[in-house]
């Protein structure tokens, strides 16, 4: 008798917008459930390798069918990006970046170190690489809002190319930083940590003279 076999997950880039894709109903399925899928997949992240959890553990704890869970996600890696942008990237994003980015830049840290099994979960499973793009596809967008919300306070007119190159070189920055304190964050300063980050944007905003 041929037996069903789940295999190891394909490495599928974070850069992708699978985000989007995810409708609002999915939030309410999985969220309303007796055990959420994030909840359930933070748990099993907790113990075992991502490359080895199932599309069948997750649908046992949350009380979902194969089609409810494939109706709303690609794969676990949708699910994931879906999990870190809800608890976490959202929330950023209602700060109001021009004032309070330290404030927000204490939240993704606080959420790193609450969550480091996540993060070093994931990374292990696709590599620093892969994890810094997933990073870098999301901060890019709250590193743009930032400069062109100062550039139109200011009314400084910055020409989209040299606002496009500050914006990606304070994300790099940004995104390495980030993943370097999940993963080596051992004898680092945590508050040292933060003023650079806050430093680094400081000096992004100092092109608009708004910090």
């Amino acid at each position: 008798m041929a037996v069903a076999v789940e295999t190891a997950l394909p490495d599928i880039a974070f850069s992708s917008p699978m985000i989007s894709l995810i409708s609002d109903t999915a939030l309410i399925r999985f969220s309303s459930s007796n055990t959420s899928g994030i909840d359930t997949l933070k748990e099993l992240m907790r113990h075992k390798p991502f490359s080895k959890i199932t599309v069948k553990e997750i649908i046992q704890n949350c009380g979902v069918n194969r089609n409810t869970f494939y109706y709303h996600f690609d794969d676990i890696y949708t699910l994931l990006r879906w999990m870190l942008t809800e608890e976490a990237i959202d929330i950023v994003r209602q700060f109001n970046l021009l004032v309070d980015y330290e404030d927000a830049i204490r939240f993704i840290m606080n959420y790193i170190d609450e969550n480091d099994y996540i993060i070093n979960c994931a990374y292990d499973a696709i590599g620093r690489d892969e994890m810094k793009r997933f990073f870098y596809s999301d901060f890019i967008d709250i590193i743009s809002t930032i400069i062109n919300e100062a550039d139109k306070t200011r009314e400084k007119h910055l020409d989209p190319e040299f606002k496009n190159f500050l914006a990606n070189f304070y994300t790099e920055a940004l995104a390495g930083t980030l993943l370097d304190w999940a993963k080596e964050k051992a004898g680092r300063n945590k508050e040292k940590t933060i003023l650079y980050l806050k430093t680094i944007l400081q000096t992004c905003l100092s092109h608009f003279d708004i910090n």
